[in-house]
């Protein structure tokens, strides 16, 4: 099992859509702001460390289940957790919760694959790497 991190996030006045509430494709920017923290603080391992080894990461699928709407005064976090890391692919579990009652706003999972940025393929994911992940 691999470990849950937490990352607060803010909403800001330009996340707000004409139903004046957070528009659905900010989700996802927030997970991806989560993630790249998440990378750098927690797994130890920034995103300009990867690129600085040849490798980039890329989403290869989404999928998330909106369950409340966000408001630009609502203080969310999101949850992350990796699922599985095998082969090239990471598999990641997320959730945005509502910091005030810890509903959950959305949750869903996504799929990243490691890629080389010298052959622009899929590669293993290096043992390092995997060990770093397993904390």
């Amino acid at each position: 099992m691999y470990s849950a991190f937490e990352t607060p996030i803010e909403i800001r006045p330009d996340d707000i859509d004409m139903n004046n509430h957070v528009h659905y494709s900010k989700y996802l920017d927030y997970v991806l702001t989560a993630r790249y923290h998440q990378m750098k603080e927690n797994y130890k391992m920034s995103m300009e460390e990867f690129i600085e080894r040849g490798y980039t990461w890329v989403a290869s699928k989404v999928e998330i289940n909106y369950k409340r709407a966000l408001k630009l005064s609502d203080k969310i976090f999101v949850r992350a957790q990796i699922d599985s890391a095998r082969g090239a692919q990471v598999v990641l579990n997320f959730w945005i919760i509502k910091s005030e009652n810890n509903k959950i706003a959305a949750e869903g999972q996504m799929v990243f694959s490691i890629i080389s940025t010298k052959s622009g393929r899929p590669v293993k994911i290096p043992d390092d790497v995997i060990e770093k992940y397993s904390v």
